[in-house]
């Protein structure tokens, strides 16, 4: 007789239906995923343009009057580098989720906690040039490759004036007293930030004007030399 390859008494193990600890964790993630964007939704529109669609500028100040921070201060194009937000004085709602999301910030008390947490993010070296190109497209209008040089002198001071006072203080005083240049362009943006790092300031014994660097820079360090 063929004996039977089942153990007799054996018993097929019961299929558990309730759900396991991972799933739970799951759910309860999702749940609270899901409250923290409701209430990002709600501040976007305590101070959206319901005629827009978005936050505009008269929001933004009113935003920023929250958090305590100026509208023209670094912190604020920080954010909007955190949103990746891309039209300048606007937030739209897939921008702001975007960002305060990222920061774990619901409410205005959580965005001032994690000021400062920004900020640290944004000076690590990787990130700081992301952000110093991100800040030159965020102020070009529509189908604009330069910014005039009155503005551009506004936004180093902004950007890089805090990391690099006195070379931005020079250099803003070159570009106003000189004639040559009426706007700058984003390798002359780009350049300027390689220089702070990488010339001595202000002995500029390191400079090699035959070194591939943009000529308003070689008539930029004539100039102080000249002084």
């Amino acid at each position: 007789m063929r004996r039977s390859t089942r153990k007799s008494g054996s018993a097929a193990a019961p299929v558990s239906s309730s759900p396991g600890v991972s799933d739970l964790f799951r759910s309860a993630t999702s749940k609270a995923v899901s409250k923290e964007m409701e209430r990002v939704d709600q501040l976007f529109h305590t101070y959206v343009d319901k005629s827009l669609g978005m936050v505009g500028p008269e929001g933004i100040e009113s935003f920023c009057s929250e958090i305590g921070v100026h509208h023209t201060d670094v912190r604020i194009l920080m954010l909007a580098w955190k949103m990746k937000a891309e039209k300048q004085g606007y937030f739209t709602l897939e921008e702001w989720r975007r960002g305060l999301m990222a920061l774990h910030a619901d409410t205005i008390i959580k965005i001032k906690k994690r000021m400062p947490d920004l900020e640290r993010e944004v000076t690590r070296p990787t990130n700081f040039l992301d952000f110093y190109a991100y800040s030159f497209r965020y102020c070009l209008t529509e189908k604009q490759k330069n910014i005039d040089v009155e503005s551009a002198c506004a936004l180093l001071t902004v950007v890089l004036g805090f990391r690099f006072p006195l070379q931005v203080e020079k250099f803003t005083e070159y570009l106003n007293r000189q004639q040559d240049y009426k706007v700058i362009n984003m390798d002359q943006w780009m350049s300027f930030l390689r220089f702070c790092n990488e010339i001595n300031f202000p002995s500029l014994d390191n400079y090699d004007a035959d070194l591939a660097w943009p000529l308003i820079l070689d008539n930029f360090v004539e100039w102080m030399r000249e002084q």
